[in-house]
């Protein structure tokens, strides 16, 4: 060994609710945990300003705020919490090898991964620059502070038209945009969408350009430009917020070819459980769960994967 390997009970990679409430639970349980924080120190919910769905905050929280009190909380406890990327996973054997991006070797016991997902975007400059100002990825997590105002949707598919529909519980007007003359939706998804009377589905449109105003920092989002794909017509329409539902990609690229997934990459976990096919390794958060996605239940499987972590290690010593 290494003068620069170091052994830990527990990695856990990636921060965000679900890897910090593993961390506050494992820290608890004697663990001693080592939290890698990733690219995007946690997760998502530092893209979002206000976050009013996540119990315990009656007046609101913005999304960077409540993962530095998790972060705390979770170093309150121990846990040790390093800038940087896993790099490298041996899952052959345990301790697992696995080497970090600030050049350190690591044998873990276990490894819990909350590595999370990131939403897929259209890539446009403008809706870069109007994120947290009328741009979002996440209608129930956002959908409430557009009570009564008029949003559009992107997207043909299931999760699209449940969007759409939620939204159009709360707003005056929901555009679906969709970019094929059809909706890729399941029928009873198509048939509630086409039958709520305060959706407008433009088809066969596709988004050019977000506008809205700028004023120091706070940027506020007016409408859309939208464009037909076949008569390649511009067509405007003002809206408060705009929704992106094409789909989000896992963060599980370290751990292709070593871990089951499904086809577009979410790690497969046991039924009631986050263990994967590999013992000792468990995968929490949005990583392994795409049909909720909240931060509430990112960190309800956090705290699974620490006591399922804990229960494996304790059944070693058995």
């Amino acid at each position: 060994m290494s003068n620069s390997t170091e052994h830990v009970e527990c990695l856990i990679i990636g921060s965000g609710p679900a890897g910090y409430t593993a961390a506050i639970y494992a820290a608890r349980a004697d663990l001693k945990p080592v939290i890698y924080q990733g690219i995007q120190p946690g997760g998502q919910l530092t893209t979002t300003t206000e976050v009013e769905n996540f119990p315990g905050y009656p007046q609101g929280i913005t999304g960077p705020e409540m993962m530095e009190e998790l972060k705390a909380q979770a170093e309150r406890f121990g846990t040790d919490t390093r800038w940087g990327t896993i790099t490298e996973v041996d899952s052959t054997k345990r301790p697992f090898k696995v080497k970090a991006d600030d050049g350190k070797d690591i044998l873990a016991d276990t490894i819990i991964i909350a590595t999370g997902a990131t939403a897929k975007y259209l890539g446009l400059e403008s809706e870069e620059k109007f994120k947290g100002g009328g741009v979002s990825a996440c209608a129930t997590c956002d959908g409430f502070f557009y009570k009564g105002k008029d949003v559009a949707v992107v997207g043909g598919g299931d999760t699209a038209a449940e969007e759409a529909t939620y939204l159009a519980k709360l707003c005056r007007k929901v555009y679906l945009i969709v970019r094929r003359d059809e909706l890729r939706a399941s029928k009873a998804m198509q048939n509630r969408v086409l039958n709520t009377p305060n959706i407008e589905v433009l088809w066969n449109h596709e988004t050019k350009e977000l506008f809205g105003t700028e004023s120091g920092f706070m940027k506020t989002l007016k409408g859309v430009v939208l464009i037909n794909n076949k008569s390649h017509e511009e067509k405007k329409i003002e809206v408060d917020g705009f929704f992106l539902a094409i789909g989000h990609k896992p963060n599980s690229e370290l751990f292709d070819g070593l871990l089951d997934m499904d086809d577009i990459g979410y790690i497969k976990t046991r039924p009631d459980s986050t263990s994967t096919n590999i013992p000792g390794i468990f995968a929490c958060g949005d990583v392994q769960d795409k049909v909720f996605r909240q931060a509430v239940t990112a960190a309800g499987t956090g705290c699974m994967a620490a006591l399922e972590a804990e229960r494996f290690l304790a059944s070693l010593n058995d």
